[in-house]
């Protein structure tokens, strides 16, 4: 076998796609010399970091596709603030293995009870192992459904969306309703109806969704493909941001005092 320069190793290492290989070997190389590392063990040692590294680049690729807000995770959220009952759910879904059954995820609660951050959270969650998760308002998927339906290229931009496993649509109840979008969004839930999972939050229950699908029929056969398989979790509790604002209000006396 005829012997190739040291030189061109990082040349066949970039070929390769190994980016992290090139960077470390000689690093790893020379521990590997002062440990008395095997060669299998050498090999293990960088195939590890090159792993790792790649790893963390798909993860990175997948959360700037997500659009989820970075800031709203879980580690930021309050979790105590939940009733008792939804914690364990919550705890269960951020384990992922609901989007394998394409279940849904309702979250119904007034402004300010932290839906949105709890289920950009769980979005982090999923996109940190690796599943493929889009959020968006509601009627920002809408418009872009509307474009596409006059464009006449609805089929394809169903089918980009399909491309996700957790479709987040936030503040369902806020679409503009008419019945262009109300026609979109429900192709939307139908074309996902036990393939893919869609994660909604709303702060209008099942009975009023009508404000949103109009002709009762239609709202009737939206709900029956969002439950059919779902999780709900209800919200009672007091505004997170009401709140703030009141324990802002209370300590400035304080404040100007001292």
């Amino acid at each position: 076998m005829k012997a190739l320069s040291p030189a061109t190793l990082p040349l066949i290492l970039k070929a390769l796609s190994l980016p992290t290989f090139a960077r470390e070997y000689a690093v790893v190389a020379a521990q590997a010399a002062r440990e008395g590392l095997a060669h299998e063990e050498y090999l293990l040692a960088l195939a590890t970091q090159e792993a790792s590294e790649r790893a963390a680049r798909r993860v990175e690729r997948l959360l700037v596709d997500s659009k989820l807000p970075r800031e709203k995770s879980l580690e930021t959220f309050d979790l105590t603030r939940l009733p008792p009952k939804v914690r364990p759910t919550v705890a269960l879904l951020r384990e992922g293995a609901f989007l394998d059954q394409a279940t849904n995820v309702i979250v119904f609660g007034n402004p300010g009870t932290g839906k949105t951050h709890l289920v950009c959270g769980l979005g982090l969650e999923l996109v940190r192992q690796r599943r493929l998760v889009l959020f968006a308002p509601t009627f920002q998927i809408v418009q872009r459904l509307l474009a596409a339906k006059r464009d006449l290229r609805l089929a394809a931009e169903l089918k980009r969306l399909d491309h996700y496993e957790a479709l987040i649509l936030d503040d369902l109840g806020y679409v503009q309703q008419s019945r262009e979008e109300m026609e979109v969004l429900f192709t939307l839930l139908a074309e996902r109806y036990e393939r893919r999972s869609v994660v909604i939050t709303s702060n209008l229950v099942f009975s009023k969704w009508d404000q949103i699908f109009k002709d009762p029929m239609t709202t009737a056969a939206a709900v029956d493909r969002v439950v059919h398989h779902a999780v709900i979790l209800e919200l009672p509790i007091p505004s997170y941001r009401a709140q703030a604002a009141k324990a802002r209000s209370q300590a400035a006396p304080v404040a100007e005092g001292a």
